[in-house]
């Protein structure tokens, strides 16, 4: 399947605590070959920014360790 067709039939799923902040949310999608799709709530029509699912793991250890605080 190519990333297009896959993208289109992804497990698209976001955070538990994401549902109550007016739509302020990414969602992430496990695709083939070990990759990761990142997509905006708001603008699902638009194409997905696609990582290596190690990309992904050490972004999620980064916001979790604090990182990404401002």
């Amino acid at each position: 399947m190519d990333l297009a067709a896959e993208l289109k039939t992804a497990a698209w799923r976001k955070a538990t605590r994401s549902t109550g902040n007016g739509g302020d949310c990414l969602e992430v999608a496990p695709l083939s070959n070990g990759r990761v799709g990142i997509r905006d709530t708001e603008t699902p029509e638009q194409a997905p920014f696609v990582v290596r699912a190690e990309v992904w793991a050490a972004f999620v250890d980064g916001a979790r360790n604090g990182e990404f605080d401002f």
